[in-house]
């Protein structure tokens, strides 16, 4: 995606912005902008802090602003926070001068203003605008199951950058490994008595990880920083696991955000999980239908089904946990702060705050709070005011 490193080459601040087409990509943009969305190795965000070597604002709803503040100043260079970076793309948003926007036909990708915009803000309602047509392909991020469906280049293009000019950490003589040159260990990572294969992709062990002896890899794969790879785990299919996960069992084409579990048996593949998950034992998922058709998934912005391809595991919301054996059917869709429990197959779409899916009881807010408080000592992090009041705020809009 790039061959270069780009770097900023102005002094504008630059804003990911978000539109109303967020909903979309519920929901894993219940609690964060699309530029939290984690994609390959990095979040939307880092990856242009990356490109641009400076820092890089959100403009998001208002709800989150607890968690994200308002952005301020002057000389803005606002860039649609779904949008895939390339090289041809970064040099025409730099290249905007004040009062210029970038479209692909009807597609406002960047503009650059000297005045704070509002969430959902569109280029006609700014005045004194120039538009520029940017006549090559974009790749927009506009549902939740392109973030597994489109990872292995993730990681393989955030993998080129972010070791670029670097020297990996020797690989101990324990491992068989296919491809070491493809192998990046970051310090304080232990990796011992595996076997790696590298040939089909790169695979990235971050800061202080560890993966356990017998596991089974297969790039691309990316865990990142205090992340842990249980023993015997089999993982391929470009599959990410973000800061101090655990995971284990077999898992293919699976993103994992920050801070969730998967660490014992079971199969999951092409699906996405949000941050503070925790995958009970046994737990597996389906990923195609018996049928081989394609399979749906629930799409919160129009209220209906929609096609997610031939293979789509679960899409499961941030601090969401499993019981234990729990099987989830192809497609499944489950919200924010919900606790999975059923015999059999659960229903393929699940609400915020469900606190059993049997009953469809719900979530007290004040035990859903505690339980996550409860989950992120476990990991000695600490459920701050700011991101209580986002949950509060969207339980009391949901009662």
């Amino acid at each position: 995606m790039y061959d270069r490193f780009i770097r900023s080459l102005t002094t504008m601040q630059v804003v990911l912005f978000d539109t109303p087409e967020r909903d979309s990509l519920y929901p894993f943009t219940e609690i964060r902008p699309v530029a939290g969305i984690r994609t390959g190795i990095l979040t939307i965000r880092e990856r242009w802090e990356y490109l641009l070597q400076q820092p890089v604002s959100v403009l998001t709803e208002s709800y989150l602003a607890a968690l994200y503040p308002a952005v301020t100043g002057a000389d803005l260079l606002y860039i649609d926070a779904r949008l895939m970076p390339t090289e041809q793309l970064i040099a025409a948003i730099q290249s905007l001068k004040p009062n210029q926007a970038l479209l692909h036909k009807q597609q406002l990708l960047a503009v650059r203003r000297n005045e704070v915009l509002s969430f959902g803000f569109t280029v006609h309602e700014l005045s004194g605008v120039e538009e520029k047509q940017f006549p090559f392909d974009i790749q927009l991020l506009r549902f939740p199951f392109e973030i597994s469906l489109w990872n292995e280049q993730f990681i393989k293009d955030d993998f080129k950058m972010i070791t670029a000019g670097k020297s990996s950490q020797p690989i101990s003589s324990t491992n068989q490994v296919i491809a070491p040159e493809n192998v990046f260990i970051e310090e304080g990572a232990v990796v011992e008595c595996a076997v790696i294969n590298a040939s089909a992709g790169p695979v990235y062990i971050g800061k202080n990880s560890l993966v356990m002896e017998g596991s089974l890899i297969r790039g691309p794969f990316a865990m990142l920083e205090k992340t842990v790879v249980k023993m015997g785990s089999k993982i391929y299919g470009a599959t990410t696991a973000g800061k101090q996960c655990t995971i284990g069992g077999e898992i293919k084409n699976v993103v994992f955000f920050d801070y969730s579990n998967k660490a014992h048996d079971g199969y999951m593949g092409d699906a996405v999980i949000g941050e503070w998950c925790n995958i009970g034992a046994g737990t597996s998922c389906s990923n195609i239908k018996n049928t081989a058709g394609e399979v749906k998934v629930w799409n919160q912005r129009q209220r209906q089904w929609i096609t997610a391809g031939m293979k789509c595991g679960v899409l499961m919301g941030d601090f969401t946990r499993t019981a234990i054996n729990t099987s989830l059917n192809t497609g499944t869709v489950t919200g924010i702060c919900s606790n999975l429990i059923k015999h059999g197959f659960l229903p393929k779409y699940i609400r915020d705050f469900t606190w059993n899916t049997s009953t469809e009881e719900r979530y007290v807010l004040e035990k859903a709070l505690k339980d996550i408080g409860n989950w992120m000592q476990l990991k000695q992090q600490q459920l701050s005011e700011e991101l209580s009041s986002v949950i509060t705020d969207l339980y009391s809009k949901q009662s």
